[in-house]
């Protein structure tokens, strides 16, 4: 293996044109070789943007190439089983987007997969690499807010017309696409649930807007919602018996410094944590565990998890039933009405 880990981009998506390149291109233990893409022409135009000498119109070609290490499978859901699979049985060791399959079969297909043949799997989930949720589990653990028993996590922003994550065929949704994060970090804090209720709104048959409950063991919840027809907010807010820390931008913090908000009976501090960029974070522990043999920071098997997870709320919310509650009888007298003091 050579000092440097030697990758190949399987499609030329967005998200590794703003984030995942630029990512790399911060760190000496990576080394992009190659790019795919079924469209030549973008393929082109994303290796002479990023200076890959090595341009592919198949995905298959880049697997086959025997100096690429590792490839980054940032395509659509519904493709992530099929070609980290490919990947894996190519002998490559994959960073796969989130979330890592469509459902938690596929997602332990995968995983096998990988195991079978050798290599590192890794979902990439770069906002669990940041400082300010290591820092947020380190106070947890600290008691400075007491046990928590309540998370609060939303993500969520417009989407346009004609965007693949309103294809149903390509394993779009709300939930799959920034839902996952708010489900990933409420298990991060509060463990595995054992029961999800979930509604949603529908939208060519993907949900567009979608909230739930998840309970965990303790009496603990975990409150989420999630949406591509929604305002553009992030946040997340973890309520303990003895105070709380609210998160403003835990997913995606860019690359400026990060605030946690603890509030107790003392008042409210700011904890700040410095700027970085977490996809070098992650890109860097990947790294590691593929040139060092370091254990990575979060184990494949969490991704199943969390697809476990995703499954129980998107079945939840497709099985609601709506019930109309019940207008009063008759005869029943109505509320009464509460006057101000005078």
């Amino acid at each position: 293996m050579t000092a440097a880990l030697r990758w190949g981009i399987l499609g030329a998506a967005h998200i590794a044109a703003r984030r995942v390149l630029p990512a790399i291109a911060r760190s000496r233990r990576h080394a992009v070789l190659a790019v795919a893409s079924r469209d030549p022409s973008r393929a082109r135009d994303f290796g002479q943007r990023f200076g890959i000498g090595r341009v592919y119109d198949r995905y298959e070609a880049l697997l086959a190439d025997s100096e690429i290490d590792a490839v980054y499978n940032p395509l659509p859901n519904a493709l992530h089983r099929e070609w980290t699979e490919r990947a894996a049985r190519a002998g490559k060791h994959v960073l796969c987007e989130k979330p890592l399959a469509v459902n938690a079969a596929d997602a332990a297909a995968m995983v096998a997969a990988c195991a079978e043949n050798g290599v590192v799997l890794q979902e990439a989930f770069m906002y669990r690499h940041h400082p300010q949720i290591t820092r947020l589990r380190s106070l947890l653990r600290d008691g400075a807010i007491g046990e928590p028993w309540l998370v609060r996590a939303w993500f969520s922003f417009t989407t346009g017309p004609g965007n693949i994550r309103l294809d149903p065929a390509l394993g779009g949704g709300g939930l799959l696409d920034v839902g996952c994060y708010a489900v990933s970090l409420s298990r991060l804090l509060l463990g595995e649930p054992v029961s999800a209720t979930a509604d949603a709104a529908y939208e060519n048959g993907v949900d567009v807007r979608l909230s739930s409950l998840l309970t965990f063991a303790g009496g603990r919840a975990a409150l989420i919602d999630c949406g591509l027809r929604a305002p553009l907010r992030q946040g997340c807010e973890i309520v303990g018996v003895e105070g709380a820390i609210v998160l403003r931008r835990p997913f995606q913090p860019e690359e400026e410094p990060a605030a946690l908000l603890l509030t107790t009976s003392h008042g409210t501090t700011t904890v700040e944590t410095p700027a970085t960029n977490q996809y070098t974070l992650m890109m860097d522990d990947f790294a590691a565990a593929v040139l060092d043999g370091a254990p990575p920071a979060f184990p494949p098997s969490d991704a199943i998890a969390n697809m476990r997870a995703l499954d129980a709320v998107a079945l939840a919310a497709r099985e609601r039933a709506r019930r109309p509650i019940a207008p009063p009888a008759s005869g029943d007298e109505p509320p009464a009405t509460v006057r101000s003091p005078s």
